[in-house]
């Protein structure tokens, strides 16, 4: 396993090639089949009223502004009624953090959609969570528990960032720390929850702060073993008041190259994801020769990443075609990276 100095060496390094040959290689390895993956699924937006109002979000609206709503259960069922009727599989349900929406409102939620809908429910940031948590007065274990027995299947990797408190009190000093995210993921892990792992990078911060991220990442999948995937991503500066102090954007060779160090530094996480969003299709296929097995979901509905300025927009055939032209065979998957699909 990779040791933290040997991952500062890569970081430091200007052997772009020879580090994605390394991980193409452990790609390779755990991923025999040649077989790259993706999903279909939606992005629901339930709410984008937030009390955290983070530098780098483009999204949130205080309360009562007027464009800020929560979305009625009528609206959610029509949403997820279109991603089924697209062949999708699940529902990657976020919002704002809401200061009147207790546990009660996302309960009843949950279940009307399982009522309704066989779907997988693949919902709530770590800071959604423990808002939750507070605004109903609850433990963290209660909550997520109660959110589980109320039809919630998995926890998404939002709200990481850079899991280095510092870059955190910089960015989004409001939201969750560093403690608090690790908190609801091994919470979850224990309960027999799966949740995946992100990370955001290109908000000013050290090489050694995003190796402190990857270093909590790596130890809690030791210890729980309940990562289904890591997600790297870089950060969209364009309508955020935080781009006016970071004033480029993480280059496609900086992508890659911590794409490729993600892949190779976190060996106990089966799946890594290459993004398309915020890199574009091409550095994404590219990426597919740097550690990534998969490339996320055709994205029927975003609205986070594209309020900051996120333009790439995506099709099923643009996938498969951008996966099969990159030499792998392209195979839906569902929200667990379980790729049982026949195409």
């Amino acid at each position: 396993m990779l040791t933290r100095e040997q991952a500062l060496d890569m970081f430091r390094s200007d052997d772009l090639i020879g580090i994605g040959m390394e991980a193409d290689t452990l790609r390779r390895k755990l991923h025999p089949g040649g077989v790259v993956t993706y999903i279909i699924d939606r992005n629901i937006n339930y709410t984008n009223v937030c009390t955290e109002y983070c530098s780098f979000c483009a999204f949130y609206r205080a309360k009562g502004h007027k464009e800020s709503y929560v979305q009625p259960k009528e609206v959610i069922f029509q949403k997820i009624q279109e991603t089924i009727d697209l062949g999708g599989t699940g529902v990657l349900m976020q919002g704002g953090l809401h200061p009147d929406l207790k546990i009660e409102w996302y309960e009843d939620l949950f279940r009307s959609i399982k009522q309704r809908f066989t779907i997988h429910l693949h919902c709530l940031s770590a800071p959604e969570v423990t808002n939750i948590a507070e605004v109903s007065g609850l433990s963290l274990r209660d909550t997520i528990a109660r959110l589980r027995d109320s039809g919630l299947d998995s926890i998404p990797g939002g709200g990481a960032e850079i899991l280095d408190d510092a870059v955190r009190y910089r960015i989004s000093r409001l939201k969750c720390g560093t403690q608090d995210w690790m908190d609801v993921h091994r919470t979850a892990h224990q309960l027999g929850m799966r949740t995946t792992a992100t990370m955001m990078f290109g908000c000013g911060e050290t090489i050694e702060q995003r190796m402190n991220h990857f270093d909590l990442i790596r130890d809690l999948q030791a210890e729980t073993g309940g990562f289904t995937a890591f997600i790297p991503w870089s950060f969209q500066r364009e309508n955020t008041s935080l781009g006016r102090f970071v004033k480029e954007e993480a280059t496609a060779v900086e992508y890659l190259k911590t794409l490729a160090i993600s892949r190779i530094y976190l060996s106990n996480i089966l799946n890594v994801q290459s993004s398309w969003v915020t890199q574009g299709l091409k550095t994404c296929q590219v990426g597919l020769r740097f550690g990534g097995n998969d490339v996320g979901s055709i994205m029927i509905e975003e609205n986070v990443v594209s309020a900051a300025g996120a333009r790439n927009h995506a099709t099923e055939e643009d996938l498969r075609r951008m996966i099969r032209d990159a030499g792998f065979t392209p195979k839906q998957r569902d929200t667990l990276y379980r790729s049982y699909f026949l195409n």
